[in-house]
């Protein structure tokens, strides 16, 4: 079973917005990630070794919390920068009682807009057996998701990187 931990980093940002008017300050901001890992600690020693790449400087992991997300729907190629949480409420079936009981279940997608993020969302579930409801969706505050990787594949992808 996979387990997501949402991991914040809180470092100092040049602000190059031209249309931002603290364009060129330095900026404390904190920024969230997913870590797709097996527990707190190797979370962090992830989450260190994928920013190391990115952060130049200084920077501190603020907090990191076990994430509910039951699947996530994204494409390793794709160019959408953000990350909507749905909820659905899966329908199943107690066969000892012979009830539908209505389970909820937080999703995670990554799409252009709210209507993209909702066409992916029924396409990733097109194999999905039993019904299910949607109940909400909204912009997500992660930036970006790291899957789980082996060390060596993540010192290749530093390398590759210099």
């Amino acid at each position: 079973m996979q387990r997501y931990f949402e991991c914040k980093i809180r470092y100092e940002k040049q602000i190059t917005d031209t249309n931002d008017k603290d364009c060129g300050k330095v900026k404390k901001i904190t920024e969230t990630y997913l870590v797709d890992a097996l527990s707190y600690t190797e979370a962090e020693a992830r989450i260190v070794k994928e920013m190391a790449q990115y952060i130049k400087g200084e920077y501190g992991i603020t907090g990191i919390k076990q994430a509910k997300y039951a699947e996530i729907f994204y494409k390793e190629d794709d160019l959408c920068e953000n990350w909507y949480a749905c909820k659905i409420k899966i329908t199943l079936i107690d066969e000892s009682r012979g009830v539908e009981k209505k389970v909820p279940q937080a999703l995670l997608v990554r799409a252009e807009s709210v209507d993209d993020a909702w066409k992916r969302l029924m396409e990733g579930m097109k194999g999905t057996m039993s019904d299910f409801e949607l109940t909400a969706i909204g912009l997500c505050p992660i930036l970006d998701y790291f899957r789980y990787t082996t060390d060596a594949e993540i010192t290749k992808k530093i390398e590759l990187t210099n």
